[in-house]
């Protein structure tokens, strides 16, 4: 079973491939979408054992000249060392504007590998292989790319969208389960901001979805980048309606950077920024007590966290949100739920309501 969507920005649009076997297709999959024969893949240790065997011999019988590099797993490695080492191997390599860059991977391989690819040479095309669920119902999709600055997530990045992005869902077979509900966060936040049913969905569902069965997991994630992909078609820069998909995230981003993002998966304080944004708008009178606790359920039946650690102060997380990259003249912009399936956004919230809303969250 396979499901093609597509992204309409233009002259930038691009398809979503869905399904399994797709990375035993890949070569024929993706060849229409490289300019010139010479790609780098981008990967970490993980990756590289499981996928890059199929994928290199694939590109490779399609008569692409394939040379690869790897990074270290995880979150600290969406730094400009990394960043530096991937400029690196592509002048080592020699790719020239022609060249295409493959992030196969999560979302730090595909936000680093992204970024990577948007600046060397002012832009070279990038193929987006995601092979987490965070990666396969966000984070490829959008062409929002990015690393860290160690005062806040995803400070010093580009706008650069993929040429193509294929989802393979024989991918999260090999993930552990924390990493398979850290992920699911990303389709319940869709759910959220924009479709109920998308919610009830995964609410039914959700045994199915983290036992991988492909049938819902197909179903499930090509909703969620319909919904994105919508999104992105009326707001590509995130200038307004974009802001939306950070329901969540300005509290999340916040612990992530004051936890040096070694300890919380992203979906994790997504997770625990989605119960305090629901929480605050119960207090404004924006959101019912009912739609808080329908949240609340799903993401405890997801065994995903609902409160900061305690060694952590209100004030520093607080401090710490105006980072946000929403922020603008010093107002700190919030995404905030009216109902499951509506949200929006507020800058008139002081620092009062939101450090008693963060307190009420340990």
């Amino acid at each position: 079973m396979t499901k093609t969507l597509r992204v309409e920005l233009g002259a930038d649009s691009y398809p979503i491939v869905v399904g399994t076997g797709l990375l035993n297709r890949v070569g024929e999959i993706l060849t229409p979408h490289v300019k010139s024969g010479k790609v780098l893949i981008v990967s970490d240790a993980f990756v590289k054992a499981r996928y890059m065997p199929i994928v290199h011999r694939r590109l490779t019988d399609a008569g692409l000249d394939v040379n690869t590099v790897e990074i270290p797993v995880g979150e600290e490695s969406k730094s400009l060392a990394e960043f530096s080492r991937i400029q690196d191997s592509l002048v080592a390599n020699q790719l020239d504007r022609g060249s295409t860059l493959i992030a196969l991977g999560g979302g730090v391989i595909g936000d680093l590998g992204g970024f990577a690819a948007a600046v060397y040479m002012r832009g070279i095309s990038y193929i987006q292989i995601p092979t987490t669920l965070q990666a396969q119902v966000d984070a490829s999709v959008g062409g929002k790319t990015a690393i860290n600055h160690p005062k806040g997530k995803n400070l010093i990045g580009a706008f650069h969208q993929p040429k193509a992005v294929v989802i393979d869902v024989d991918t999260l077979k090999t993930l552990p389960q924390r990493d398979i509900r850290s992920g699911l966060i990303e389709v319940i936040k869709m759910g959220v901001i924009r479709d109920e049913p998308l919610f009830e969905m995964v609410a039914e569902n959700l045994e199915a979805i983290l036992n991988i069965e492909a049938a819902t997991l197909i179903e499930m994630i090509s909703r969620a980048c319909v919904n994105k992909a919508e999104i992105v078609a009326k707001d590509e820069k995130e200038s307004g309606l974009r802001m939306v998909l950070n329901y969540g995230h300005t509290f999340g981003h916040a612990l992530e950077a004051l936890t040096h993002y070694n300890s919380y998966q992203h979906g994790e304080a997504v997770s625990i920024g989605m119960n305090c944004a629901a929480q605050l708008a119960v207090q404004l009178g924006m959101f019912s007590e009912t739609a808080f606790q329908r949240q609340r359920s799903l993401l405890k039946r997801a065994k995903l966290p609902l409160t900061f650690p305690a060694d952590l102060t209100p004030e520093a997380i607080c401090d710490a949100m105006y980072l946000d990259k929403k922020t603008l003249g010093g107002k700190r912009r919030l995404i905030l739920p009216t109902r499951i399936g509506e949200v929006v956004i507020r800058d008139d919230v002081d620092d009062r309501q939101v450090l008693e809303v963060i307190s009420q969250c340990f």
